[in-house]
C-alpha cells in the first residue's frame, strides 16, 4: 500500500453503490495529467461518509483533491499496449471550494462575516 495525495479531474459523476451487507460507498473516475503532457486513471473508492457526499456533490470534469491508499495497476488498450493506472480508497478529500472556506476560516472570517475556527470543517456538511 501507497499513502498518496493525488489530484485530477473527475471523469463522469461518482456513483453511490451499495454492498452486499448494505454498506455504502461511492467510485468514480479521476483523469490525472502527468508531466508529458498524458494522462492516467485513478479508480476511487470511497467509504468515508464526508468523502461520499463531496464527491457526490461534484460533477463531471470538476477539480479534485484526494489522500488515500493508493495501489498501481497495468491495463491493456485496444491497441494491446500496456497502460498505467491507480486504484485509490479515498480517506480524505479537497477541492477548491475547500480550499477558499479553509483561507477564510485561517483569517476567523465566513463570507457572512462570522468568525468560525480554522478546524472547523463540518461548517456546511450535513451531520451523520
Amino acid at each position: 500500500m501507497i499513502d498518496a495525495l493525488i489530484s485530477g479531474r473527475l471523469y463522469g459523476p461518482a456513483q453511490k453503490r451499495s454492498g452486499q451487507s448494505g454498506s455504502e460507498y461511492v467510485t468514480c473516475k479521476l483523469k490525472v495529467a502527468l508531466a508529458d503532457g498524458d494522462h492516467i486513471f485513478c479508480n476511487v473508492i470511497a467509504f468515508d461518509d464526508h468523502v461520499q457526499y463531496v464527491l457526490t456533490e461534484l460533477g463531471d470534469g470538476d477539480s479534485v483533491a484526494l489522500s488515500g491508499a493508493l495501489t498501481p495497476k497495468v491495463w491493456e488498450d485496444k491497441q494491446g499496449n500496456a497502460r498505467p493506472a491507480v486504484d485509490l480508497i479515498a480517506h480524505a478529500v479537497l477541492t477548491p471550494y475547500h480550499v477558499k472556506r479553509k483561507r477564510l476560516a485561517a483569517q476567523g472570517v465566513t463570507k457572512a462575516g462570522d468568525v468560525v475556527s480554522p478546524h472547523d470543517d463540518d461548517l456546511d456538511f450535513p451531520e451523520n
